[in-house]
C-alpha cells in the first residue's frame, strides 16, 4: 500500500506540470531587442468541453503596431486605443467564421511586429481572452502568454550594413586592379599583333 500511494504521488506530480502547461502559449521566432518577429499563440482546447468562438488578444502598451496572419477559419479584426488614429493597436479578435473550434482540437494565431528596440530584460506580456459558446478563460497573471527579449543581434540594428560597405571598398579595388591587368593584357596583345604584321610584311 505505501509503494503504490509513492507511486501515486509521483504520477499526480508529472500529471501537474502537464495540466499547467495547457493553456495558451506564446511562440517568438525572434526575441532580439529590435528585431521583427512572429509570435505564434497556440490555443490547446476549450471552456472546458465548450468550442471556442472568439480569441482577444491585448498588445503590450511597447508594441503599437501589429500585423495579424490570416486564418482561412477565423475573421480578424485590429481594435485601436483611438478609432481616429489607427497608430496604436490594443488588441486582435479572432472570431471563427463557420464553426467554433472543438474544445478537443487546437489552432495557431500568428501576430508579426517590431520587438521595442529597449526592451531588453523585458517580459512582453499579451493577455488573452477565450470566449467560448459557454464560459470563458482568461489567460492572464502566471498563465498569461509571454517572452522575454533578449539583446539586440547585429542584423537587428542593421551593424550588416557596415560589412556591406567593407565589401563594396574591397570590390572597387578589385576592380581597378582587375581593369589594370585588362589593359596590360590588351597592350601586349596589339604588339604582338603588330610584329605578326610586319614579319608578315618582310
Amino acid at each position: 500500500m505505501a509503494t503504490a500511494a509513492v507511486f501515486a504521488g509521483a504520477g499526480l506530480a508529472l500529471a501537474a506540470p502537464l495540466s499547467a502547461s495547457a493553456h495558451v502559449s506564446a511562440s517568438a521566432t525572434s526575441t532580439a531587442a529590435g528585431s521583427y518577429t512572429v509570435v505564434a499563440f497556440s490555443v490547446p482546447h476549450g471552456c472546458e468541453a465548450s468550442p471556442t468562438e472568439v480569441v482577444t488578444i491585448s498588445m503590450p502598451e511597447s508594441v503599437p503596431s501589429v500585423t495579424p496572419t490570416v486564418n482561412p477559419n477565423w475573421s480578424v479584426e485590429k481594435q485601436f486605443e483611438d478609432a481616429a488614429d489607427p497608430n496604436r493597436v490594443t488588441a486582435v479578435v479572432y472570431t471563427a467564421i463557420a464553426e467554433p473550434l472543438a474544445a478537443d482540437l487546437r489552432d495557431v494565431f500568428e501576430l508579426s511586429f517590431r520587438v521595442p528596440d529597449d526592451a531588453e530584460g523585458e517580459s512582453l506580456e499579451f493577455p488573452t481572452v477565450q470566449t467560448c459558446t459557454e464560459g470563458t478563460a482568461e489567460w492572464v497573471g502566471d498563465d498569461v502568454p509571454a517572452f522575454t527579449v533578449t539583446a539586440a543581434t547585429g542584423d537587428a540594428h542593421g551593424h550588416g550594413a557596415s560589412e556591406t560597405g567593407a565589401a563594396t571598398d574591397d570590390d572597387v579595388f578589385a576592380r581597378v586592379v582587375g581593369g589594370g591587368g585588362l589593359a596590360l593584357g590588351a597592350g601586349a596583345l596589339g604588339v604582338s599583333l603588330w610584329s605578326v604584321r610586319r614579319r608578315a610584311t618582310a
